[in-house]
């Protein structure tokens, strides 16, 4: 039997919120893989589907910059709230978010790009200014989304200032309608975006390991029920039509801000169809971005 540590019992613990001995058990059970462990606790009814692995802890900031058909989300972390209202460390964020926009996603070829002031690289700038304010500082990700026809629409939640907040959405649309009533549906999705926090655009988009680790899960929950196998079957295809509700933005009913063009809880990929109609040409969600900050990362 794998050696269990409390560290990985806490771990396990502020994912879940299972109790300690419930963790310990699912840990034992699945030879100390914490993942592995999180459906045992799911599939025993111990742990809430609904709680999300990792913490939001992180400081620093989200930036966004839009520039034609293409916008850039970058996410630069730092060791305290104190440092993220720092004028010059706000400056370097948006100077990032536009800097981005030629990176493609990748924040290593971020890091490598010449910043402005002539200092030398973005990463060379970072390092400078962890010397100069004296706090740990990360280039952590970056994020670029395009359109051929279209709009790319962004939002700002908790912004602090133009571009830079606490959460940042990207999302292109693809349409040959007028690009101002695009413009006004986009940022209402980026915000319903920032909200619903969906994690693919359709169900085509959906990873065929996520599929399969939830179907499962959902197969031995609804078997804990002791209904038959033919039952079992369309209980799970049930529960993952909710699923679907839950990751995916075109299942999803629409939450963000009233809208002319979107009806309050409409299905998206109904209220899209809709406004194509009206409009006269199809809207098209080719992508979208969602960063919040600090996702993923624990604090001490």
């Amino acid at each position: 039997m794998a050696q269990i540590s409390a560290a990985l019992v806490k771990e396990l613990r502020d994912k879940t919120g299972a109790g300690m001995m419930d963790c310990k058990k699912a840990l034992s059970e699945t030879g100390g893989d914490v993942e592995e462990a999180i459906d045992w606790l799911r599939k025993k009814g111990v742990a809430s589907a609904a709680k999300k692995a990792g913490r939001v802890a992180a400081e620093g900031l989200v930036g966004t910059f839009v520039e034609g058909n293409r916008g850039a989300l970058v996410e630069i972390n730092c060791e305290t709230d104190f440092v993220a209202r720092n004028e010059e460390f706000q400056g370097f964020v948006a100077s990032g978010a536009k800097l981005a926009l030629d990176a493609q996603g990748d924040v290593e070829a971020l890091a490598g790009t010449a910043y402005p002031d002539g200092s030398g690289s973005v990463q060379d700038k970072l390092t400078s200014m962890i010397a100069t304010i004296g706090e740990n500082m990360n280039l952590r990700r970056t994020a670029v989304i395009s359109v051929d026809q279209g709009v790319v629409a962004s939002y700002v939640h908790n912004h602090v200032a133009p571009g830079l907040g606490k959460i940042g959405v990207l999302v292109g649309l693809e349409s040959t309608a007028d690009p101002e009533r695009l413009q006004a549906v986009g940022r209402n999705l980026a915000m319903h975006i920032a909200f619903a926090a969906p994690q693919a655009v359709d169900v085509s988009s959906v990873s065929a390991a996520t599929l399969e680790r939830e179907r499962n899960v959902l197969i031995e929950q609804a078997r804990a029920s002791g209904r038959p196998e033919e039952i079992i079957e369309k209980m799970v295809e049930g529960r993952l039509r909710k699923f679907y509700e839950e990751i995916v933005l075109l299942e999803q009913p629409y939450s963000g801000p009233p809208s002319q063009d979107i009806e309050a809880e409409a299905k998206l990929s109904k209220a899209l169809d809709r406004l194509g109609k009206d409009l006269g040409g199809e809207v098209k969600v080719s992508g979208f971005a969602r960063f919040q900050l600090g996702e993923g990362i624990e604090k001490a």
